[in-house]
């Protein structure tokens, strides 16, 4: 039987990258996904796909996550379709860089929005299904929230993805009476659509760094998603609040 046969999968921001990896993976095996995003394009080519491969897929977009109110609506709409929610995976997010002489104030906001409230927004959102379903929230965080770094300034980002994994901490703790897991996957530098751009025109501290990962390559979409599958399938039913990082070894040398 295929690892989550039977599941409702809730996907934000499956329009590319690691939510299209997401989304197609998790339909293979055999989750009937519920996707959104902020951009309807992206998200109708990644339903093409996931049904080509013979996946099971329903996807409301546009959906502002940042929006609570929106978000909820998102929520409720999903579990009404399939009459629950059994995994929610928070993907989406959307950072501004800028040093703090540079980052304005209202793109710092924009970023606590678009990279940690949509994640409360959602997960508060899913909570009673959850509770219902003793169900999985997978976060995605990044190395950002571990540590500061030389070649971006990442204030905001770096604050935001921390939030995730703090919030994921704490929704474990509050989580784990009703039967909730809570846990948070976090990238090294991975190639997507948005960052690709960085390996060929990125600054040198940037491309230094990543040439010390000691397993020799830059992260794909489906690395991050083959963790995230792992945590959110019944395998890792022990295993909660975690922060899985994922990023080749990179960490280690600081």
């Amino acid at each position: 039987m295929s690892r989550l046969q039977g599941k409702v999968a809730l996907i934000t921001g499956i329009g590319g990258g690691m939510g299209r990896e997401s989304a197609l993976r998790f339909a293979a095996e055999g989750a009937k996904v519920v996707g959104c995003d902020l951009f309807e394009e992206g998200a109708a080519e990644t339903v093409a796909i996931v049904k080509a491969a013979g996946g099971e897929i329903t996807n409301f977009a546009p959906v502002n996550l940042s929006n609570a109110e929106e978000s909820a609506a998102w929520i409720d709409a999903a579990a009404e379709v399939y009459g629950g929610i059994d995994i929610l995976y928070n993907n989406a997010s959307h950072p501004k860089f800028g040093s703090i002489e540079e980052l304005s104030i209202e793109d710092w906001d924009y970023v606590m929005n678009n990279e940690l409230n949509l994640v409360f927004y959602a997960s508060k959102a899913a909570w009673p299904y959850l509770k219902k379903s003793k169900g999985v929230i997978v976060n995605v965080g990044s190395i950002a929230g571990t540590r500061g770094v030389e070649f971006m300034p990442q204030n905001a980002h770096g604050t935001a993805k921390a939030g995730v994994i703090n919030l994921t901490q704490q929704l474990a703790v509050e989580g784990g009476a009703h039967g909730i897991r809570v846990v948070c996957v976090s990238p090294g530098f991975t190639v997507t659509p948005s960052t690709a751009w960085l390996i060929e025109g990125g600054p040198q501290p940037f491309k230094d760094n990543i040439a010390r990962i000691p397993l020799g390559r830059v992260g794909q979409p489906e690395d991050i998603v083959n963790a995230a599958l792992f945590l959110a399938s019944d395998e890792a039913s022990w295993i909660t609040g975690i922060n899985l990082v994922v990023d080749g070894g990179g960490s280690v040398l600081g």
